[in-house]
């Protein structure tokens, strides 16, 4: 059994298929492994949206509250204290997700950061 000097200097200059794990055969396991996980950063921020309705109206949209926190106490704490009318919505992806109606973003991000009537969290993770 012969092999032949095109594949010899092949495997010498290393432009065969070459992997660190030779049990391994997929050879991106590796790069996978190294990508930061964004799925558990985005999770860590509180977003507060606005979405425009018909003409002036508009909705407030807040995701991403944590979950030892019970939204719907929160939902009812909002409505009273804004003059506003407000719902939980179900989302796929972000999960529970507070809709409030008019702007109130500003109202809500105090709200949050309050150390008093709010919830006292750190303004830094709010969006």
């Amino acid at each position: 059994m012969t092999i032949s000097s095109l594949s010899v200097r092949r495997l010498l200059s290393g432009s065969a298929v070459t992997s660190t794990n030779p049990y391994n055969p997929d050879p991106f396991a590796e790069a996978e492994d190294n990508q930061p996980d964004t799925k558990k950063g985005a999770q860590d921020y509180i977003h507060i949206r606005i979405q425009q309705r018909n003409g002036r109206k508009t909705l407030t949209t807040v995701q991403g509250l944590p979950k030892k926190f019970d939204q719907k106490k929160i939902l009812k704490v909002i409505k009273k204290k804004f003059a506003c009318n407000g719902t939980i919505v179900n989302d796929t992806e972000m999960g529970e997700v507070i809709q409030l109606q008019g702007d109130q973003r500003k109202d809500v991000q105090e709200f949050l950061v309050d150390k008093k009537e709010g919830l006292e969290l750190d303004a830094k993770t709010i969006k």
